[in-house]
């Protein structure tokens, strides 16, 4: 019995342990991230990746930087460069699990990225996709802040070309609003952002 207690505790602090270093990698490779060291973050997200398959959170913000960082980059080759990681990294943990509504926003950010860097030739291949990811997310989850606000504001940035109504699109900003303030990240590190630029939207809408 006592030989049993002492294995149970063993493992215990073994899956402590492990956790600990898991939540130290994630929180080293949010800082670097924060200090604009998007490289250096990627590859942090990438090695832990690597040891936490178990997660799909890593991954996740491996495309994460990689497809925010593309939106202020001009070279088209880096670009191109840091887009295909980003994808690369979705597509492993779209292999794992395709319910999760945080992969299908950040996979329509990923194409929103292609637009931004060539409107004129990849707004035609990417739009639909974009629009399809996001009903994809919002039928995973309804509540999801960051799907409602997505599909909303990615019509609202072609609305000057399209000449779509933009009433409805601001009330779904302003419901996605409202979402963030209930929305609860599952884990310190689930995906939380989009706040700031859905007010930002929002005052925009009001104008």
């Amino acid at each position: 019995m006592k030989r049993i207690i002492t294995l149970i505790a063993l493992f215990i602090v073994a899956i402590s342990a492990a956790q600990t270093q898991f939540e130290q990698g994630m929180g080293k490779a949010f800082g670097l991230w924060k200090e604009g060291k998007n490289s250096e973050a990627s590859a942090m997200f990438e090695r832990i990746a690597s040891a936490e398959k178990t997660s799909w959170l890593p991954n996740y913000y491996v495309a994460m930087v990689n497809t925010t960082a593309a939106f202020s980059e001009k070279d088209p080759t880096k670009i191109d460069l840091m887009l295909t990681k980003a994808q690369d990294a979705i597509d492993v943990e779209m292999i794992k699990d395709q319910s999760n509504s945080e992969l299908y926003v950040i996979q329509a950010l990923l194409y929103t990225a292609y637009v931004v860097a060539d409107p004129m030739t990849n707004a035609p291949k990417y739009s639909s996709k974009i629009m399809e990811a996001y009903a994809k997310a919002k039928t995973l989850n309804p509540n999801n802040p960051r799907a409602v606000f997505g599909e909303a504001d990615y019509q609202l940035g072609g609305a000057k070309w399209t000449g779509v109504d933009t009433k409805p699109l601001c009330a779904q900003v302003d419901k996605a609003i409202e979402l963030f303030a209930t929305f609860k990240p599952e884990t310190p590190f689930s995906p939380k952002w989009g706040l700031d630029r859905a007010l930002e939207t929002q005052k925009s809408c009001k104008k």
